[in-house]
Formats: structure tokens, C-alpha cells, sequence
């Protein structure tokens, strides 16, 4: 079920996001002795990493984070590096600090790393999975038409046009050109995996994104849909990401 949530701003939809996966986290812990989730980056991750680094009573030292997705061939010094990026807005805040299992995109062969990632989350319970869409209704870097059936937990993608706009548009490189043209990116089937999804989708430029996964076919044109089919995904939008919607 994807369950789609109004926040009054963007402030609001990160408090509300990061509340709600912050929850979740604490159950784990108290039940388990520990978590596992899954963190996403981008310009839509600011406010609610911010909220959830803050979240009191969180044993950090008793989650194991998984990194969504990285470039290949992007040196983590770059301003656009998803390892840079977490290094700062989710690791640097925490005083104790949980185990970041880092997606390397400077790894020699991206197959070979892809494959020791996918070793490192077999079997693992995933409490909670913070995503996002995309513009063109990606999953991480599952771009249009994503594949649905994979035994794979993390593969190699070529990004398509659109994505690769997207990160131009949002700051991160100064054209569409120099956006890395591959990355290794955790699977849908990976993520459907996860007890609870918390996607954070603000902005009107996700307008059509949000219709698509929320009320359109569950197809792979639009990747976000699958999560029609998820039992347990919560949708925090604000006005302009939900204008589109019919209801």
C-alpha cells in the first residue's frame, strides 16, 4: 500500500519523515538489539536527515545504515558524491555513530563491488528503507524501464537522459555531460524487501512522478509505482509534489 501524506512545506515533510522512520528504528532496536536500514541523498533527503539525526533516544551504535546508490568513477571528493554526502548530513551529526555500509564507486570493477554489496545484505531483515522518486519516477537509480524481477540486490545502470538532467538541474554537476553515465544502485526487488519504505518527495518538479506511482499503472515505465504492491510504504509530499493528484 502506498499511503500518501500531505505536509504543509518541505520543513514539515522532513520532520513528519523522519519521525515516522525514527519510530521505527527505536521498535527494531527495542525488539531486536538492533537495525538495519537503508539511506537515500539528494536535494529531497535534506530536511528529513536533518530532522532525523536529530531524533533523541536513537542507539546509532546499534544500526547498520545501507547506502542506496553511487556513480561510478566519482571520486568522493566530489560535490556530488553520495559517500561525501552522507559522510556529512548523516554521519558528522550523530555522536555515536552507526555502521555505514558505503557503496564504492571508485571500486576497480563496479560489477565485483556490486556483488560484495549484495553479499553484505542477503538476508538481512531491512526495518526501514528512506527513498525518494525521482522526475522520471525512479527508485534509487532504477531508471525507466526498471527491472522488477532481478535476483540481484545491487547492479551496474546506465542513468537515462532524464536522471541525468535531474542531477544537473539540482546543482550537482554543471551540465548534463558531466554527470557519470553509469552507477551502482541498490534493486527494486532489494528495496520491496524493506518492513517499512519512508519516501521523502517534495516540489512541484515531482508533480507528475507522485500521479504516476500513486494512481497510475504499477509498471516499470514508472518505477515508483511497484510500491502500489508494497504493504507497508508511507508518501510524504507537500502541495506542489501533490497537485496532480486526482483524490
Amino acid at each position: 500500500m502506498l499511503d500518501p501524506r500531505i505536509c504543509p512545506d518541505k520543513a514539515a515533510l522532513g520532520r513528519a519523515a523522519a519521525e515516522a522512520g525514527a519510530d521505527a528504528i527505536r521498535a527494531a532496536i527495542a525488539k531486536h538489539g538492533e537495525a538495519t536500514i537503508i539511506v537515500a541523498t539528494g536535494a529531497s533527503q535534506f530536511e528529513m536527515l536533518e530532522a532525523l539525526t536529530s531524533a533523541p533516544d536513537i542507539e546509532w551504535e546499534r544500526v547498520t545504515a545501507f547506502h542506496l546508490d553511487e556513480y561510478v568513477g566519482l571520486p568522493v571528493s566530489h560535490p556530488a558524491s553520495f559517500r561525501g554526502y552522507l559522510r556529512q548530513r548523516f554521519l558528522a551529526p550523530l555522536r555515536n555513530r552507526p555502521t555505514l555500509i558505503e557503496v564504492d564507486g571508485e571500486a576497480p570493477d563496479p560489477e565485483t563491488e556490486a556483488a560484495r554489496l549484495s553479499a553484505l545484505i542477503a538476508g538481512r531483515r531491512v526495518d526501514v528503507c528512506f527513498a525518494g522518486f525521482g522526475e522520471n519516477c525512479h527508485l534509487a537509480f532504477n531508471d525507466p524501464p526498471a527491472d522488477f524481477q532481478t535476483n540481484l540486490s545491487y547492479m551496474v545502470v546506465r542513468l537515462d537522459e532524464a536522471c541525468r538532467r535531474q542531477q544537473m538541474g539540482e546543482g550537482w554537476f554543471p551540465s548534463p555531460e558531466a554527470v557519470p553515465q553509469r552507477a551502482i544502485t541498490m534493486t527494486v526487488p532489494q528495496m520491496m524487501r524493506s518492513e517499512l519504505i519512508v519516501l521523502s518527495v517534495p516540489d512541484a518538479r515531482k508533480a507528475q512522478a507522485v500521479k504516476d506511482a500513486v494512481e497510475g499503472p504499477v509498471t516499470p515505465s514508472h518505477p515508483g509505482s511497484i510500491l502500489q504492491q508494497h504493504p507497508n510504504t508511507l508518501l510524504f509530499i507537500d502541495p506542489p509534489a501533490a497537485s496532480l493528484l486526482s483524490r
